[in-house]
C-alpha cells in the first residue's frame, strides 16, 4: 500500500519491514520512534508510506503538534529513505518543507499569543544553509537570519517594535528548540545574522540591507547563494533578498571573496585534521574529499559566474553543478562525479544521524561503523569505507585542482630575486626586478595600501612565471606597469590572477602583443573578469542572442542604468571579440562578423531606450516611427575593433505631423532631436566606457543637411541629387532599426534606386576622381595600411560599388557576397584578395594599430598565423599579391568600356 495522494511505488510490505528491522537493530532513536508511534509503525510495516500525512502539523497547541509532527516524519523520512523509496532529493526536500512549515507557525503563533487577531506580518525568515537550498540534513539545525519592519510589525500599546520583534525571535526559538518530553523540532543558530555578537537576535530590515551593502564580509556572499525566504512575512522577505541581490551577485567580483572561501576550506582542513584522513573517524562534512569541499566547488564558481549567468543562481548543489557544466563552465565528468559523491556522502551523513538523533558528521569508530554500514544494508563498516572511498578520492582531486597551491615568494633581496628571476626564464632578470621593487616600494598609488601589498606579493610569483614565458615578456611587463599606473586600485586584479592563475598567461600575450587592448584594460580592469572562463573565447552570439543580454536591464529601469548596461556588456564582447584573435581561438573574419553584431544589437537596445526616455517627454508621433540605416563596414557586417559607424537617421510619416505627448514637437525638430540623443548614446564616453564614433556625413546633403529626413524625401534626394559617391555607399547600405514595415519600406526605397532610378552619371570617371581626391586628403597611416595603401581595401571597395552601379546587379551589403555576384567582371583571385586585406586590417588594428612591422617577432608570427599564412615573409609576400590583384581589378574597371556609363 502507499499514501493515496503521494505514491512511492519503490515502497512495498517487504521493502518497509525490511528497513524496519535494520532500523531496529542498528538505530536506537529509530527503534524509540517505533515504540512510540506504533500505529505509524504498524502502517509503515504493512507497506504504506504516508509522506505527506506525516508532513503535515496538527491542530493541537504548537509547542506540542510542531513536535508530535517532526516525531512522526522523522520516522517516515527514515524507513523511506532506508527501503530506497526516497532518493536523497525526496528526503532532503520532506525535512526541509517541515522546516519551513514549523518555522512558520512558530513565527505566527508568538505574534498571536502577543497581539491575538493581528495580521502576521512584518516579521520574516530568511533561511540560509542547507535549509536555504532545500538540503536539510536528517539531524540538522537551521540557520535562518529574523528580520523586522518597525512599521508593520504588531506590538502592544507603546511598545519599542524593536523589543516586540526580540520577544517574538526568542519566543520562536523556545517553540522550536526546548526540549520536553514530546522532544524538540529544530535546533535553531542565529549566528549567520549581521554582526551576532552585538546585534539582537532580530534586526530591522533597512539595518540588515545596509549592513550587505557596505560591511559585510566576503563569506557571507557565499552565504546568501542559498538564501530563501522561507516563512512569516513572504513579501517583506523577497524585498530583502531583492535590495541584497547586487551584493550577492556581482557583475565584476571581488575576488577577495573566491579566496575567502579558499582559506576556509584550507582553515577547516587544519582546524579539524582529526577528521581529514578517510578511515574510521573521518567527518563527511568537513573532511578533505568531503561535502564541504563539493559545496564549496559549485559555489566559487557561481560566485565567479553567477553576476554574469543569472541560470547559475541555484541553491541545490547538485542542480548548481549540472548548471555549471551545461554552460560550460565546469568538465561535465567533474560534475557527474562531484553529483554521485555528494549523494553518496549525503546519504551515509544521514544513516551516522539516525543512530541517536545527533547532529554529527564523523563516521563512528570500531562497533559503531558497523552499526551504521548494516543500517545502510552493508555488511560492515570495510564494506561501508570501501563504497566510501572513491568518491572521498575524486571530490579531493577535483578541489585541490581549484585551489591554487601557495607558491614560493619572491625574495625581497634584489640580488636574490634577480637570481629568481633568472631561474624563471626572464631574459631581462635586472629589469624586470627593479621594476617590481618599484611596485614593492608603492610607486603608483593602487600599490600603497597594505591590501595592496599583500595581494601583490601573493600573486607575484605566478606574474612572474607568466610573463617569463610570454611572446614578449618586456613588453608585457611593461604594459602591466603602465596598467598598474593608471589603476585606482590594483587589489582586485591581483585577487582575480591569483584565484585564477591561467588567467595570467593570457593576460601576458595580451599585454606582449596588443597595445589596443592593454590601452583599454588600463581604463578599464574589470575587462579582464569576462575571461574567466572558456566561454570568452568562443564567438559571440546570434544578433537575438546579444539583443537580449543588452536588454536584460529590466524596460522600467532608470535611462542611464540601461545605458551604462549596454556599455558594459559592449565593452567586454569587444575586449573579448579581440583576445581571441590574440588567442589564436578564432579567425579575424568571423571576429568582424561579432564585432559587428555586437555594434547592430547595441544600436537596437540604445536606440530603444532613448526613445523609451523621449518619449516620456514628448510622447511618439502618430502614425511614424524612427528608422537607423546602416552603411558602410557596419552595413556589411565587417567591423574592426576600431571602425566608427556610419548611420543615416530616418523616418516615416509626414514632415508635418507632430508628437502627441506633454511636451509635443513638430515631425522634424522631433526626430532631429531624438537622433541627437540616439548618437550621443552610442559615442558619449561614461564610467562604463565609450563605444563607437558615429559618422552621419553620409546623409542628404551630407553635413550641410539635416541630421533626420523622412523616408520620402531621402528617396527623392537618391534619384534626383545624389552624387555618384552616395550611390556606391548605398550600395552597402541596411535598414538595422524599426520595424519590420519601416525597413521594408526603406529596402524599396533603396533596390529601386540601385536598380537603375536616378540620375545618369560617367560611374568610372567619377568613381576615378573620387579616389583620387581621396588619396591626396587621406595617406596611408603606415606601410601596411591594408585599408588606405593602393590596391587596398578601399581601392577594392570602389571596383566593386562601381561595377555594382555600372551593371545593376551583384547588390549585397557585404563586399564577399558582392564579389561572388560580380565573378564574371572581377579576376579569380579577387575574393582571396579580400578575405587576405581584411584579415590583416582587424588583427592590425589591435598589434600594430600604426600600420608598421611590429618589432617582436612572437607578434610576426601571430600576424601570419591569424591570416593563414606561415611566416612574416608569407604575410608580406600575401599583401603584395593582394594588392597587385586588386590594382589589376581596379585599373580594368577605370579603363573598361563597360562601366562609363550608369543609365537612369
Amino acid at each position: 500500500m502507499t499514501d493515496s495522494t503521494s505514491p512511492h511505488p519503490a515502497f512495498s510490505r517487504d521493502t518497509g519491514h525490511a528497513a524496519i528491522v535494520r532500523a531496529l537493530g542498528n538505530s536506537p532513536f529509530l527503534s524509540l520512534l517505533l515504540d512510540r508511534e506504533h500505529q505509524l509503525a504498524a502502517r509503515l510495516n504493512s507497506g504504506e508510506l504516508p509522506l505527506r500525512e506525516a508532513k503535515s502539523i496538527g491542530d493541537e497547541p504548537a509547542a506540542r503538534a510542531l513536535r508530535l509532527a517532526r516525531r512522526r516524519l522523522a520516522l517516515v523520512v527514515a524507513i523511506g529513505d532506508l527501503s530506497n523509496a526516497l532518493d536523497l532529493t525526496a528526503v532532503t526536500h520532506a525535512l526541509s518543507d517541515f522546516a519551513d512549515a514549523a518555522l512558520d507557525r512558530a513565527i505566527r503563533t508568538a505574534i498571536e499569543e502577543r497581539t491575538p487577531g493581528a495580521e502576521p506580518i512584518g516579521f520574516t525568515a530568511i533561511a540560509l544553509g542547507k535549509q536555504g537550498s532545500r538540503e536539510l540534513n536528517y539531524s540538522s539545525d537551521i540557520d535562518p537570519i529574523l528580520l523586522f519592519d518597525p512599521q508593520t510589525l504588531p506590538t502592544r500599546p507603546r511598545e519599542d517594535p524593536g523589543e516586540a520583534a526580540v520577544r517574538i525571535g526568542r519566543r520562536v526559538v523556545e517553540l522550536l528548540q526546548a526540549l520536553d518530553g514530546d522532544g524538540y523540532v529544530l535546533r535553531i543558530d542565529l549566528r549567520l545574522r549581521p554582526s551576532p555578537e552585538v546585534t539582537p537576535i532580530v534586526i530591522p530590515i533597512e539595518a540588515a540591507i545596509s549592513y550587505y551593502e557596505s560591511q559585510a564580509l566576503p563569506w557571507e556572499r557565499a552565504a546568501f547563494i542559498r538564501a530563501r525566504v522561507c516563512a512569516g512575512d513572504m513579501t517583506l522577505g523577497a524585498r530583502f533578498l531583492d535590495a541584497i541581490r547586487p551584493f550577492v551577485w556581482r557583475r565584476s567580483l571581488d575576488f577577495g571573496a573566491i579566496g575567502e572561501i579558499v582559506d576556509i576550506t584550507r582553515r577547516i582542513r587544519d582546524h579539524h585534521s582529526q577528521g581529514q584522513a578517510f578511515g574510521p573517524g573521518y567527518d563527511l562534512k568537513r573532511g578533505r574529499g568531503g561535502i564541504r569541499e563539493v559545496e564549496f566547488f559549485a559555489q566559487i564558481h557561481q560566485l565567479i559566474h553567477g553576476g554574469r549567468n543569472p541560470a547559475l543562481r541555484l541553491g541545490d548543489t547538485r542542480a548548481a553543478l549540472a548548471a555549471l557544466a551545461a554552460a560550460g563552465l565546469i568538465d561535465t565528468e567533474d560534475a557527474r562525479a562531484l553529483t554521485d559523491a555528494y549523494v553518496a556522502l549525503r546519504t551515509i551523513e544521514h544513516r551516522v544521524q539516525m543512530i541517536d538523533d545527533r547532529q554529527t558528521h564523523h563516521l563512528p569508530l570500531g562497533d559503531a561503523l558497523d552499526r551504521v554500514a548494516r543500517l545502510d544494508g552493508r555488511s560492515d563498516g570495510a564494506a561501508l569505507l570501501d563504497y566510501l572511498r572513491p568518491h572521498v578520492e575524486h571530490v579531493a582531486a577535483v578541489f585541490d585542482r581549484l585551489v591554487p597551491p601557495t607558491g614560493s615568494a619572491l625574495s625581497p633581496d634584489h640580488k636574490r630575486l634577480v637570481e629568481q628571476l633568472e631561474a624563471s626564464g626572464f631574459a631581462d632578470a635586472e629589469g624586470a626586478a627593479a621594476r617590481i621593487g618599484l611596485w614593492r616600494t608603492g610607486r603608483y598609488p593602487a600599490l600603497r595600501s597594505p591590501a595592496a601589498k599583500v595581494a601583490l606579493e601573493a600573486v607575484l610569483p605566478g606574474i612572474v612565471a607568466a610573463f617569463a614565458d610570454a611572446p614578449v615578456p618586456q613588453a608585457a611587463l611593461q604594459r602591466f606597469d603602465s596598467l598598474l599606473e593608471r589603476m585606482p586600485s590594483a587589489i582586485n586584479i591581483f585577487r582575480l590572477l591569483e584565484a585564477r592563475p591561467a588567467l595570467a598567461s593570457l593576460l601576458a600575450a595580451v599585454l606582449s602583443h596588443a597595445p589596443t587592448l592593454a590601452e583599454e584594460l588600463a581604463r578599464r580592469p574589470a575587462l579582464l573578469d569576462g575571461l574567466i572562463d572558456a566561454t570568452a573565447l568562443e564567438p559571440v552570439g546570434d544578433l537575438a542572442t546579444l539583443l537580449s543580454e543588452m536588454e536584460a536591464a529590466e524596460r522600467g529601469a532608470d535611462y542611464q542604468v540601461r545605458l551604462d548596461h549596454v556599455r558594459r556588456i559592449v565593452g567586454d564582447k569587444r575586449f573579448a571579440l579581440g583576445v581571441q584573435i590574440i588567442a589564436g581561438a578564432a579567425d579575424p573574419l568571423e571576429v568582424s562578423a561579432g564585432y559587428a553584431r555586437v555594434a547592430e544589437a547595441a544600436i537596437e537596445a540604445l536606440t530603444t531606450a532613448t526613445i523609451d526616455e523621449f518619449t516620456r517627454a514628448h510622447g511618439p508621433v502618430p502614425g511614424s516611427e524612427f528608422v537607423i540605416l546602416a552603411l558602410g563596414r557596419l552595413g556589411g557586417g565587417a567591423l574592426t575593433h576600431a571602425s566608427d559607424l556610419d548611420l543615416i537617421y530616418l523616418f516615416t510619416g509626414e514632415f508635418s505631423a507632430e508628437s502627441d505627448g506633454p511636451r509635443p514637437l513638430g515631425a522634424t525638430l522631433y526626430y532631429n532631436r531624438l537622433a541627437q540623443r540616439v548618437t550621443a548614446a552610442l559615442s558619449v564616453a561614461t564610467a562604463a566606457g565609450p563605444l563607437y564614433s558615429v559618422d552621419t556625413r553620409l546623409r542628404p546633403s551630407g553635413a550641410q543637411g539635416p541630421l533626420v529626413v523622412s523616408v520620402e524625401s531621402f528617396a527623392r534626394y537618391q534619384r534626383e541629387d545624389a552624387w555618384t559617391w552616395e550611390h556606391m555607399a548605398l550600395t552597402r547600405a541596411r535598414p538595422i532599426f524599426g520595424s519590420g514595415n519601416a525597413r521594408a519600406a526603406v529596402q524599396v526605397e533603396i533596390d529601386a534606386v540601385l536598380a537603375g532610378a536616378r540620375r545618369k552619371r560617367d560611374v568610372a570617371a567619377d568613381a576615378a576622381e573620387m579616389r583620387s581626391e581621396m588619396a591626396a586628403h587621406k595617406n596611408p597611416v603606415g606601410p601596411l595600411d591594408a585599408k588606405l595603401l593602393p590596391g587596398g581595401l578601399v581601392d577594392l571597395e570602389f571596383t566593386v560599388h562601381t561595377l555594382q552601379l555600372a551593371h545593376r546587379m551583384g547588390f549585397d551589403p557585404g563586399l564577399a557576397r558582392a564579389i561572388d555576384l560580380l565573378g564574371q567582371f572581377l579576376p579569380a583571385g579577387i575574393g582571396s584578395a579580400y578575405q587576405l586585406l581584411t584579415r590583416l586590417l582587424v588583427t592590425l588594428r589591435l598589434v600594430a594599430p600604426d600600420a608598421r612591422e611590429p618589432d617582436a617577432a612572437a607578434t610576426r608570427a601571430l600576424v601570419a598565423r591569424a591570416i593563414g599564412v606561415d611566416d612574416w615573409a608569407a604575410v608580406l609576400a600575401g599583401l603584395d599579391a593582394a594588392r597587385q590583384e586588386v590594382t589589376t581589378a581596379w585599373k580594368g574597371v577605370i579603363d573598361g568600356n563597360d562601366s562609363r556609363i550608369d543609365g537612369g
